[in-house]
């Protein structure tokens, strides 16, 4: 069980309610407040409403690279969830810890800032970056807007942990993602001369089960990557919507898919193959309905990131989590957006350095 400090901070953590479409500004101000105490400064960077925050603050010396900590503040909705504890409270009952947020990722979150006593009295000469970011939930938004401040500090980050719910496992590749909306406009009639309209939602579904046979045709031939649970790229349609009316031919339907990709396959090209359809539709549809077209827009986007298994920077994460193996998931993080910007030495008197100067702070507890 996570010790007392941890404890209160994360019930206070949990307490605000971050959920992606409010403000994380109030949780930040209190985490700004909480390093203060320590003497610790942090800078916050906003979105461009100003109704939300990045935070990033360095424990140590600022004029090293070092070990950054990453996590976001936002979560997912409630709504419509039969919670059994209050979402917005931390719960303890039969030593589990309940409220939105415990794992992903306020968890981690509290359990570094518990940790700030102790890198302060440890008197690091490798520094701790702290990194904590909003609207990871909706597309790795808030991230973006702090790796560009990020990149004109004079010091960079040598690495990332981003302590996202792995049951400890030291994770090293996940796949890229790629959400687009997709709207058809049709002509409307009465269904009694359906024949001088244009269904969108019949077009909208030949769109559809062209993007069910296209991720069929990944599960049974591939290409695959090891590794994966589901070792090849999913596509996958999540909501539709269109109609008025069953006696009116619709004139409107959209729909929200996505792809996870592997490494292996670039989204953008099944993103234009798809384009490439919706064209030759258009043009059969305005054979009835000069006004009809399809439109397409991605909504969210990011890399995958793939790590190699013999960089050092996995040999010591390995060591920090106690963990001989490395693992793959099917979620995304903020880690591919960040990847390649910082590199961690190379050789192993770096690495031993590294450890020496990190080894003191247990921050898996």
């Amino acid at each position: 069980m996570a010790n007392e400090q941890t404890l209160e901070v994360l019930s206070r953590l949990i307490g605000f309610d971050t959920t992606s479409v409010r403000s994380n500004l109030a949780l930040m101000a209190w985490v700004q407040d909480y390093l203060s105490s320590f003497g610790v400064d942090s800078e916050l960077v906003y979105d461009e409403a100003k109704t939300k925050a990045n935070l990033y603050a360095t424990v140590g010396p600022v004029n090293k690279a070092g070990v950054m900590l990453s996590g976001h503040t936002d979560t997912v909705p409630v709504t419509g969830q039969n919670w059994t504890h209050p979402p917005y409270r931390l719960t303890e009952e039969n030593g589990r810890l309940y409220g939105r947020g415990t794992a992903d990722m306020k968890g981690f979150i509290a359990v570094v800032l518990a940790a700030v006593p102790e890198m302060k009295a440890a008197n690091l000469q490798t520094p701790i970056h702290l990194a904590f970011s909003y609207d990871e939930e909706i597309g790795c938004l808030g991230v973006r807007r702090l790796i560009e401040t990020m990149r004109r500090h004079p010091v960079q980050p040598a690495f990332c942990i981003i302590g996202e719910p792995t049951g400890m496992q030291v994770v090293n590749k996940h796949k890229g993602k790629l959400a687009a909306c997709v709207t058809v406009r049709g002509q409307a009639c009465h269904s009694g001369m359906a024949p001088q309209g244009v269904n969108a939602v019949n077009y909208a579904a030949r769109l559809i089960g062209w993007l069910e046979r296209e991720g069929l045709k990944r599960h049974s031939e591939g290409p695959f990557e090891e590794g994966y649970e589901i070792p090849y790229s999913t596509i996958h349609t999540g909501t539709v919507q269109g109609g008025t009316a069953l006696n009116i031919v619709p004139d409107h339907c959209s729909f929200l898919f996505e792809m996870r990709n592997i490494a292996a396959e670039d989204p953008r090209r099944l993103l234009q193959q798809l384009r490439d359809l919706a064209d030759d539709l258009v043009t059969d549809m305005r054979r009835v309905g000069p006004d009809c077209g399809i439109d397409i827009e991605v909504t969210t986007e990011y890399p995958g990131l793939s790590t190699a298994e013999d960089a050092e920077v996995i040999a010591f994460v390995r060591t920090l989590a106690e963990r001989d193996t490395i693992a793959s998931i099917n979620f995304g993080t903020e880690g591919a957006c960040s990847a390649g910007s910082w590199r961690f030495p190379r050789s192993s008197a770096a690495l031993a350095a590294w450890t020496r100067g990190t080894s003191r702070m247990n921050l898996s507890s």
